[in-house]
């Protein structure tokens, strides 16, 4: 097949780069659903930005810690506002700067200064082990926050002997329209979604606490049939720490977190012979004989349970559970109906008179 994800759905819980990763998937095929579970804010009060700004050109720091690329460019245009930017620009300059991936290092290089060092891992852990090793004792360090404060960041370093003047820019947000993560949680909680896709650590922390009473259950689902993949491990930390497995590239770029999908979520699918057909399950279609036919979520969750065992027979009742809660046994009659009519090859579920239905296998 061309379209190497058709037939399946991907959440998408990014924000600012929502559409450009789903135009990638949705490009390989894929039904994407877009629910940002953060949004990115910046400061209306800069306050706190403004006095971090004229502390280090008061105590001109040794050490820069750039963690985010929107971060960075973000306090030199609030800079650039204030007049502050050249004196800024100029301190920083004399300082050794440590830019934690590749965008903090794109925003830094754009600026005019110069990097010095960046981890492989792109996590702020990493960045303090190197700066632990270098000695920072007496020496200032200004640190970009990433959204929010990293207390664990910097208690380790004051620990070392540094002095740490945390520059906040931007803070993260609950989304402004909250109901597509609700919708996102329902799928992932019904296994209605093949996958979900995370940026960010944080995104990956508010979907589950979004998810409230219901967070087990969409962690059970995360550790079995929804492929939790991650931009790269500092993203996927959270939910490694729940015991969920998850798929990420070896470097943290949204190109390659898409390859990765593409390599992982075929390797999940079923495929099975039945009445001369070969058919292959994908999230909200089967591929029958090479032919994508989308199934409606009734008559896919019928053949998904006859699938588990082909060519056993399952009662109306078996099958009744595996579809929505107030459904009665004229609803199995019709999603075997939608089910025959979608697969476009009648013969492959057959009736059983007085016993059920079963995939036939022949």
């Amino acid at each position: 097949m061309a379209d190497e994800l058709a037939g399946f759905t991907i959440g998408v819980t990014a924000d600012r780069r929502r559409d450009e990763l789903a135009a990638l998937l949705q490009r390989r095929g894929a039904r994407v659903v877009i629910a940002p579970a953060l949004r990115i804010v910046p400061l209306t009060d800069d306050t706190d930005l403004r006095e971090a700004t004229r502390e280090c050109l008061a105590r001109p720091p040794d050490v820069l810690m750039a963690n985010t690329g929107i971060g960075m460019r973000g306090w030199l245009e609030a800079a650039e506002g204030w007049g502050l930017a050249e004196p800024l620009r100029g301190v920083l300059s004399q300082a050794y700067v440590v830019a934690r991936g590749p965008k903090a290092r794109g925003a830094i290089r754009a600026a005019g200064l110069h990097d010095q060092w960046s981890p492989d891992s792109e996590s702020c852990e990493e960045v303090v082990e190197h700066l632990v090793r270098r000695g920072v004792a007496g020496q200032v360090i200004a640190m970009q926050l990433h959204g929010d404060r990293q207390p664990e960041c910097t208690s380790a370093l004051e620990d070392a002997g540094a002095t740490v003047i945390e520059v906040p820019v931007y803070r993260w947000a609950p989304p402004t329209d909250p109901a597509p993560l609700h919708r996102l949680i329902d799928l992932v909680a019904g296994r209605l979604v093949d996958a979900v896709t995370f940026t960010s650590a944080p995104a990956a922390e508010a979907l589950l606490r979004a998810a409230g009473d219901r967070t087990e259950t969409v962690l059970e689902a995360l550790r079995g049939d929804v492929l939790a993949s991650c931009v790269g491990a500092v993203t996927a930390e959270p939910l490694v720490r729940r015991g969920v497995p998850v798929s990420a590239p070896s470097r943290a770029r949204l190109g390659a977190l898409v390859r990765t999908i593409v390599d992982e979520l075929p390797r999940r699918t079923v495929s099975i012979k039945a009445a001369g057909h070969l058919l292959t399950l994908r999230g909200h279609a089967a591929v029958v004989d090479g032919e994508l036919r989308p199934l409606a979520p009734a008559p896919m969750a019928v053949l998904r349970a006859l699938a588990t065992s082909p060519g056993r027979v399952l009662s109306r009742t078996a099958l009744l559970r595996t579809l929505p809660r107030g459904a009665d046994e004229h609803a199995v009659e019709m999603a075997v109906a939608r089910l025959r009519a979608g697969l476009k090859a009648p013969r492959v579920v057959q009736t059983v008179v007085k016993r059920g239905y079963r995939l036939r296998i022949d």
